[in-house]
């Protein structure tokens, strides 16, 4: 990740879908109005706790509910506070959306609203849209932590 520049970690499974639509999240980072924002994509199976320290804002990423490359994760962030921090959840698949809110929502980070694609493909205004709100989310958290 890059110096000087608030940090977004990208969480997947590795899955081909999924993988995209990380990589599309990413391509906006570091562009108007995001140019102070640098995103690293990771496997869940790469994962490891310290990948967590230097991060404001957790993106995370699975096409199907109970993914296998998540279970270090899940178990993780049972025993985590990451207050202060926010984070944003995106699958094309409802259930998987509700697997990943169940175990981050016990880590007390700051949760927003869960980007959906439609048949693999995210809208460039909706994604903007997600994208600032997980931010604004994760610099309001900040904020508050500070005083």
């Amino acid at each position: 990740m890059m110096e000087g520049k608030k940090k977004i970690l990208i969480i997947t499974d590795n899955s081909a879908p999924i993988r995209n639509m990380a990589e599309t999240i990413a391509a906006v980072m570091g562009n108007p109005p995001f140019a102070d924002y640098s995103a690293v994509i990771l496997d869940a199976e790469s994962f490891s706790a310290t990948d967590l320290l230097p991060v404001k804002v957790l993106l995370l990423g699975c096409e199907k509910p109970e993914a296998f490359s998540f279970l270090y994760i899940k178990d993780f962030f049972a025993h985590i506070s990451l207050a202060g921090r926010s984070c944003g959840i995106f699958s094309s698949d409802t259930k998987a959306i509700k697997y990943l809110s169940t175990f981050v929502r016990d880590s007390d980070v700051t949760i927003c609203k869960p980007l959906m694609a439609k048949d693999g493909a995210i809208d460039s205004q909706e994604l903007h849209n997600w994208v600032q709100c997980v931010i604004q989310q994760g610099e309001k958290n900040e904020c508050v932590q500070s005083r």
